[in-house]
């Protein structure tokens, strides 16, 4: 049963968990989401309005004005037209922050987030993810705006492949298979994961000289409801949506796979109980190759009726450039289990139903924005 709001992602139960979990910190507070209008934004948005948060969405300024995901609480929350990439945006909403009556918790998800993207679009993925940390970092610092807590987003690709050198710095299971952790070294393959190292960095050099309170989560492929089908779960469930061929990448690298709700649930404890100048990891603790993900989703959708046999290509076309391929992602999350109890609440099974669920129910809200339209293949 849902929530009673648009689309909600959480559920009842999802609901009152969030708030026995975080409603000590959060209610009626003032918290500021970068990136609020997108994927993992706008779902960490919401679970804010539903623990009654004073929630300020950081949105990125278009003529349109446009809200995709977050318009139906335009009246529960407070919309800042900006850009992490123009100062001055910035500089107005910090000073307005200046005025509040607390100290305001920062969730920085605002990004280009997309591995592929950033090939096509490496200045824009550098300044919106790099240069717009920087300059919310700063802005905050030459106001002495003082936070409570400042949590940066990162990403599991900034882990890259074990680099022979230092693989013994690295953890294995008993099978062989890697485990990243906190201290596992970096080795970004991609602009994006360069980008989000720097964002990272940056986060902890403002926390080291100025003292802002500042934490990075690094996220395991989150996917959910309002995702970009461009990604990797979209992108296969779009397809099987709409013809018999899903037509993929490389098939053979493997996965952690996290639902959004759990993702947020991830932030929202480290922002609450995560120590100023430390780093934190979490995604489900397994991985999955990217067939057996494909065949996964296949047979969930075949078992709601959405579609019938659909058959899985792999096209070099949609290869990652040169040997920027990252192998093997999974989390070992103990320390954030540890220090806090965080643990993952959606299976893969009811995670991907849900998934399937909406991309079948919102088509309007996706079809316009897919990479994979073509004229040999006709919408069912």
């Amino acid at each position: 049963m849902k929530a009673d709001q648009h689309d909600s992602t959480w559920t009842d139960d999802a609901v009152a968990d969030l708030r026995r979990d975080f409603g000590d910190f959060f209610s009626g507070r003032t918290c500021l989401v970068t990136g609020a209008d997108g994927f993992m934004g706008s779902h960490l948005t919401d679970a804010l309005v539903q623990l009654d948060a004073n929630v300020h969405a950081f949105v990125r300024a278009t003529s349109s004005g446009a809200l995709n995901n977050i318009a139906p609480l335009r009246e529960q929350l407070k919309v800042h037209f900006a850009d992490l990439t123009d100062k001055t945006s910035v500089d107005y909403l910090v000073r307005e922050l200046l005025d509040g009556p607390d100290k305001p918790y920062v969730f920085h998800l605002g990004a280009q987030a997309h591995v592929g993207e950033s090939w096509h679009r490496p200045y824009e993925t550098v300044i919106a993810n790099t240069i717009g940390t920087l300059n919310l970092l700063q802005s905050i610092v030459d106001h002495g705006l003082e936070l409570e807590k400042f949590d940066t987003a990162g990403t599991s690709e900034e882990y890259g492949n074990v680099h022979e050198d230092v693989a013994h710095q690295h953890s294995f299971d008993e099978e062989g298979g890697l485990i990243l952790h906190e201290r596992s070294p970096i080795n970004p393959k991609s602009i994006y994961a360069t980008s989000k190292v720097a964002a990272d960095f940056l986060t902890m050099n403002y926390h080291d000289a100025f003292g802002v309170p500042g934490v990075v989560t690094r996220m395991f492929n989150n996917y959910g409801p309002r995702q970009n089908p461009r990604y990797i779960t979209g992108t296969i469930i779009t397809q099987a949506l709409t013809r018999e061929t899903v037509e993929l990448g490389q098939l053979e690298p493997m996965r952690d796979f996290c639902f959004c709700t759990d993702g947020v649930r991830g932030h929202l404890m480290v922002a609450a109980r995560g120590i100023p100048g430390d780093l934190y990891v979490y995604g489900q603790g397994k991985n999955i190759s990217m067939r057996d993900w494909a065949e996964l989703i296949l047979r969930v959708g075949r078992e709601q009726g959405h579609w019938e046999a659909r058959e899985i290509v792999s096209t070099a076309e949609r290869f990652r450039p040169g040997a920027s391929e990252v192998m093997a992602l999974r989390v070992g999350y103990e320390k954030l289990n540890r220090e806090t109890d965080w643990e993952p609440h959606v299976s893969w099974e009811e995670g991907v139903a849900r998934t399937i669920a909406w991309y079948a129910e919102n088509r309007p809200r996706w079809i316009g924005r897919v990479d994979w339209l073509s004229q040999t293949h006709a919408p069912a």
